[in-house]
């Protein structure tokens, strides 16, 4: 059975909940958009129900589309959507209509206690400079993409709550 996730902001302009059959923070994404918009250690995103999400403070929410590609002949606008604090800039959660039954929210926004998951996966090193570090324990990395989504992963890993 999913597990409902409170979340907010830090100035607590926007409060939400949501049910999450993924809510194992393992994946720290490196690439430049989440170490832009999540700091400078990148974001860890779980995936729960769109159809679940539940808001207080919807008027305080602004939506960032990312810069794919930036100042490439191969520039353009990201699918998703970085949902955010206006008020205080808080990330909240990633949409993307690609997959309008899934919605990401950031752990960093999380209020529930989460899980802390044995092995961490990080990903897009190929995008990570120099001076980020990785978290200390147990980590796979992959210099891109692995092949499991989320989903996949907390299936192998016998922590989704369907």
């Amino acid at each position: 059975m999913p597990v409902e996730l409170k979340g907010s902001c830090h100035c607590g302009a926007v409060k939400f909940t949501v049910q999450s059959s993924t809510p194992v923070p393992y994946q720290l994404c490196l690439c430049s958009i989440c170490r832009k918009v999540g700091g400078v250690g990148g974001s860890i995103n779980l995936g729960a129900h769109t159809n679940t999400l539940k808001i207080e403070g919807k008027e305080n929410i602004s939506i960032y589309k990312a810069i794919m590609n930036r100042d490439t002949p191969e520039q353009k606008v990201a699918s998703s959507e970085r949902n955010f604090c206006s008020k205080c800039s808080s990330m909240l959660w990633l949409y993307d209509e690609t997959w309008p039954e899934l919605i990401h929210p950031f752990a960093s926004a999380i209020d529930s206690d989460l899980e802390a998951p044995k092995t961490m996966v990080c990903l897009k090193l190929d995008s990570k400079p120099a001076y980020v570090r990785l978290p200390e324990g147990d980590k796979k990395t992959y210099e891109g993409y692995p092949a499991d989504s989320i989903e996949d992963w907390h299936k192998k890993n016998h922590v989704y709550k369907a």
